[in-house]
């Protein structure tokens, strides 16, 4: 490793340290408990209705007005059901009680339920001329049988809650739930009601405290969010890493807004759009038992309702890059997997070449080996590009300690002295750092990708029960600053192998001093850094970089050290006495030149 592939090294890595920033996670969190109801509050609430009950109704009845005759009544549970989802739906408000994701557990392998009625809340209400508020929750509706259809040539499920305001005048709300999807289809209907209800918005507004799901609350509290996407076709969302109450108002329409975990995300979509909105996120950090707590008031246009257009769609899922891509503009953007390029490099380098594996190998860690090798494969020229140059660099080293002894400490004479020498003899002193930094997309791309697949999710491997959070090899009865109080022996063999690597490099490479002792340094940096990240990630770098020792090793046993440096004396006696092509190495060089001469001068003048 040479001084300029050193420096592109650092580079790297101090970028990735501010970048790891957003997927610090700390040690594990155990859950608070739960307090329960005591014997005398659940018979309290099984006591039949008192006098005092029955005043409450009547006074709740009054407030409703004209749809006082909806406030009365038991509230009936259908549920609407597929090969994936579950949800429950209520009479009492018409509205959705609780999912439940069939095909996935949560960390302590209980059935996960996404959304349930104690930790999540959704209301929608609207004006009457009369100048009341009525809330959907305060009106009872009829449930009809659950039909059989067909939707988009698939096979669907729907259910109609009505409730009768008068003769011709009723509230419809209908939910379709298709086979196989994470969808389920919303439509709401004032019907007859153009001179009770008043020309002001409907409001949607959803309180949701996220159930604990993941075993590091930690990590899932830093990936968790509101992100929303504008019908400008904008995406946006508040900061995942605020510790602090967040809010903001998006005055232009909206097209969705998601509540988004690590590995799930619920949502609301509108067909049109929605008009207005206002997100918040907060959180309670004593609270174990609790992620976050996530707001979002949404306005939808009363003539919506009253033309039949209040279309909209829930979405209860994973964030499954396939299953995301295909719900709506945008909305695969709940799947964090960087930006910029390294977004593109995740969605066409890395995501096609996983689910192929995944179709055939039935093991995660063979597979993660595997993707190892095809990324390896497609990096080869660059590895090859860099080992020639420390290898160029490594024949001529007798020649640049030379001009050291001569310049006795003079750093920037030594520096111009050197550019000229590599000039002479072709050698780009770029062209090892290059390499490095056109793998730097990958790397990032890593950095998103597996702390967000889903398909890692409570994946075992070896001893790490779980590819998508840190293994457990061994608890400390202490805590390490900047390390934790747990080991992760994936952590442990990257750290080994890159110090390896690293090793290796040095056999070729001119660095000398405090470089060769910082290129050291830096693989017990990234122990600490990564002890707390995915077994997935530091297993994948483990093995990435034991293949990348073994093709230096193949690399090194086919280049002969004496061919290359006759290939240098050849340039060198072909191109004597011309000047050296224009370009940076150019620029460079007359850039050290002159600034050896500026120092020199300045010297003289001091003597």
């Amino acid at each position: 490793m040479d001084k300029n592939s050193a420096i592109g090294m650092g580079l790297i890595a101090i970028l990735i340290l501010v970048y790891s920033i957003f997927f610090m996670k700390g040690p594990e969190q155990q859950p608070a408990q739960k307090t329960t109801k005591s014997t005398s509050t659940q018979a309290a609430s099984a006591k039949p209705e008192t006098a005092q009950d029955s005043l409450a109704s009547a006074q709740r009845t009054a407030q409703l007005g004209e749809f006082g005759a909806l406030a009365t009544g038991q509230n009936q549970t259908i549920a609407l059901e597929n090969q994936v989802l579950r949800v429950s739906l209520g009479s009492q408000g018409g509205k959705v009680q609780e999912v439940e994701l069939k095909n996935y557990k949560t960390w302590d392998k209980k059935p996960l339920i996404l959304f349930d009625t104690e930790s999540s809340q959704q209301e929608l209400s609207f004006q009457t001329k009369g100048g009341r508020t009525i809330r959907l929750s305060d009106l009872f509706f009829q449930p009809s049988a659950v039909a059989n259809l067909t939707v988009n040539e698939k096979p669907a499920k729907s259910i109609t809650f009505t409730a009768q305001v008068a003769p011709g005048q009723s509230i419809e709300q209908v939910y379709t739930l298709q086979d196989d999807a994470y969808e389920v289809s919303y439509q709401l209907n004032f019907r007859g009601l153009e001179n009770l209800v008043a020309q002001q918005p409907i409001l949607f507004s959803w309180t949701d405290e996220l159930k604990r799901l993941e075993r590091d609350i930690k990590q899932n509290r830093s990936h968790s969010t509101i992100n929303y996407y504008t019908a400008e076709g904008s995406f946006d969302n508040l900061s995942a890493s605020a510790t602090e109450t967040e809010t903001e108002k998006v005055g232009e329409p909206v097209k969705w807004v998601a509540n988004k975990q690590n590995f799930f995300t619920a949502a609301i979509i509108a067909q049109n759009n929605f008009g207005t909105a206002e997100v918040t996120t907060s959180m309670n950090e004593a609270d174990t038992t609790q992620v976050k707590t996530l707001t979002s008031k949404l306005t939808i246009p009363v003539q919506d309702a009253l033309g039949g257009k209040a279309q909209f769609t829930y979405f209860f899922g994973p964030n499954d890059y396939d299953v995301l891509k295909n719900v709506t503009d945008g909305f695969d953007r709940n799947l964090e997997l960087g930006w910029g390029i390294f977004s593109w490099v995740n969605k066409l380098l890395i995501i096609p070449a996983f689910d192929f594996l995944e179709d055939y190998v039935p093991s995660y860690g063979i597979i993660i080996i595997l993707l190892v090798l095809y990324i390896k494969l497609i990096l080869t020229p660059l590895t090859y590009k860099s080992y020639i140059s420390m290898a160029k660099m490594k024949v001529l080293k007798p020649e640049i300690d030379v001009i050291k002894e001569k310049n006795d400490g003079d750093m920037q004479k030594t520096q111009a002295e050197t550019m000229s020498l590599y000039s002479k003899m072709g050698v780009n002193p770029m062209s090892g750092c290059i390499p490095m930094l056109l793998q730097m997309p990958i790397l990032f791309a890593m950095f998103n990708f597996f702390p967000n697949s889903i398909e890692l999710r409570q994946e075992p491997f070896l001893w790490a029960h779980d590819l998508s959070t840190y293994d457990v090899f061994a608890m400390l009865p202490f805590t390490i600053p900047f390390y934790g109080n747990h080991v992760s022996m994936f952590t442990l063999l990257m750290t080994a192998s890159t110090i390896l690597y690293t090793w290796s490099n040095n056999q070729v490479s001119t660095i000398q001093g405090p470089m060769k002792f910082y290129s050291y340094l830096m693989p017990v940096i990234f122990m600490f850094v990564l002890n707390s990240f995915p077994a997935g990630l530091s297993f994948y770098y483990f093995v990435s970089n034991i293949v990348t020792f073994g093709q230096q090793a193949v690399i090194r046993y086919f280049v002969d050290d004496t061919k290359i440096r006759k290939n240098l004396e050849e340039y060198q006696e072909k191109n004597k006495g011309k000047e050296p092509k224009g370009g940076f190495q150019k620029r460079l060089q007359e850039a050290m030149k002159a600034a050896a001469e500026q120092e020199s001068k300045r010297k003289k003048g001091s003597k």
